[in-house]
C-alpha cells in the first residue's frame, strides 16, 4: 500500500505476484505458449498482448550502466513522460532507486519454469528497500531470498555475464510502474524473452524487451575472426564468415555480451541516438539538471 496508494489492485496484485513469484510466472508463459500455438488467427489478441507488454517489460542494460546503479548513493526517483525515450512503453517507466546499497536476491521463476541448470536459479536482484525487505520477509524460505552488498551483486552479474547471460532491468505496473528489479538473463531461461518471441507470431513489431540504447564499433585491425563474438550474440546481429564482419545493427540490442567476450577488443560500445535513451545514470541526471535550469531560465 505505501507504494501503490489508493491503487488496491495494484497494491493487492503486487502482494500476489511476488508471494507466489514462481507459479505466477509459470501460469503466463504457458498460456503465452498455447496462445502462440493454437490462436495466432485470433486477431483480438494482438491488442491484448500489446496491453500486456505495456504493463509488463524490461530494459537490457550494459554492464558499465549496471555498475552505475550498484554504486548509486543518492535516490533516484523520476516519472517524467520523457523516461519514454529510455523506456518506450505506454506504461511503468518511472525510473526509481531508493537506498540502492539494500540488496537482496532470490530464485529466478523463469528459471525455474525452463529447468535451468541449478547454479543459475537464484539470480534475481533488487535494489532498494522496499522491495528487498518484501522479498526477505515473504519468500526467504520458499525462494531462498537473501540480503547481498551491492559487491556480492556485481560479482554475480559479472559471474553470469561471463556464461553468456545478459542483464535486463524490469519495469512493471504490478510493482509500481517502476523499476529496481535486475535479473541474470538467457533466451533459453528467460520467459520474458521468450515471450516476445511468442508475441511477434502475432505481430513481428511487439517486443517486451527495449534495446540498451547502444550499438556495437568494429575495429578492424585488431579483429582476427575467431567468431567469439557471433557465438555469444542472442540476436543473431553477428556473423563471422571467412575474414568478413557483418553486423546487423537494427537487430543488435546493445547488451555489450559481445564486446566483453572479444579476446581481441576490437569491439566497442557506442551510444546509438536512432535507438532509445541508455539507462545511464549519469546521462539521466544531467539531462534532468539541464532541464531544470532550462526551465528556471523560463520562469518556470
Amino acid at each position: 500500500m505505501a507504494k501503490h496508494g489508493w491503487r488496491i489492485d495494484r497494491a493487492f496484485h503486487n502482494y500476489i505476484y511476488f508471494s507466489f513469484y514462481y507459479p505466477y510466472v509459470r501460469s503466463v508463459y504457458h498460456l503465452f505458449r498455447l496462445l502462440a500455438r493454437y490462436l495466432r488467427w485470433f486477431q483480438p489478441l494482438k491488442f491484448v498482448i500489446r496491453t500486456s507488454f505495456d504493463r509488463y517489460h524490461a530494459k537490457i542494460i550494459s554492464l558499465s550502466d549496471i555498475q552505475k546503479i550498484l554504486t548509486l548513493n543518492e535516490d533516484i526517483d523520476i516519472a517524467s513522460e520523457q523516461n519514454k525515450q529510455i523506456v518506450p512503453f505506454a506504461y511503468a517507466y518511472r525510473i526509481l532507486f531508493e537506498e540502492a546499497d539494500f540488496i537482496a536476491v532470490m530464485d529466478c521463476p523463469c528459471k525455474l519454469t525452463l529447468n535451468a541448470p541449478a547454479w543459475t536459479i537464484n539470480s534475481c536482484i533488487s535494489v532498494g528497500r522496499k522491495t528487498s525487505t518484501f522479498w526477505l520477509d515473504h519468500c526467504g524460505e520458499k525462494y531462498h531470498a537473501r540480503k547481498i552488498s551491492p559487491e556480492e551483486a556485481l560479482g554475480l552479474i559479472r559471474k553470469f555475464r561471463q556464461n553468456g547471460y545478459l542483464t535486463q532491468a524490469f519495469f512493471k505496473v504490478a510493482t509500481g510502474g517502476c523499476t529496481g528489479i535486475i535479473c541474470n538473463c538467457h533466451p533459453d531461461t528467460c520467459v520474458s524473452l521468450q515471450a516476445t518471441r511468442f508475441a511477434r507470431r502475432f505481430d513481428p513489431a511487439l517486443s517486451m524487451n527495449a534495446n540498451s540504447g547502444y550499438s556495437i564499433e568494429y575495429h578492424a585491425e585488431k579483429c582476427r575472426h575467431c567468431g567469439a563474438c557471433a557465438r555469444i550474440c542472442h540476436f543473431k546481429a553477428i556473423q563471422v564468415k571467412d575474414l568478413s564482419w557483418i553486423y546487423e545493427r537494427k537487430i543488435c540490442m546493445g547488451c555489450g555480451l559481445c564486446t566483453e567476450h572479444c579476446p581481441e577488443q576490437a569491439l566497442l560500445l557506442y551510444r546509438d541516438t536512432e535507438k532509445t535513451h541508455p539507462l545511464d545514470l549519469d546521462l539521466i541526471k544531467s539531462e534532468r539538471l539541464a532541464m531544470e535550469k532550462q526551465g528556471s531560465a523560463n520562469g518556470i
